[in-house]
């Protein structure tokens, strides 16, 4: 599932996420999404969240729901 859509994120569930830093290569960082940031419903470039480690980036994938 990608990440342009607010609806499908929520705390808790694990994604893949673009960096600042990393978007020109594309690298991904995964981790548990702590808060979203984006507050428009879609986003192009995918939803912007903070991970419970603290990083901020861009949603490219989900990963896994939280159940």
């Amino acid at each position: 599932m990608n990440g342009q859509t607010r609806s499908n994120i929520k705390p808790g569930i694990t994604v893949l996420i673009v960096l600042k830093q990393d978007q020109r290569t594309g690298k991904l960082t995964r981790g548990i999404v702590k808060d979203i940031l984006t507050s428009s419903p879609n986003h192009p470039h995918g939803i912007k969240v903070r991970l419970v480690d603290g990083q901020v980036g861009r949603v490219k994938e989900i990963v896994e729901l939280s159940s």
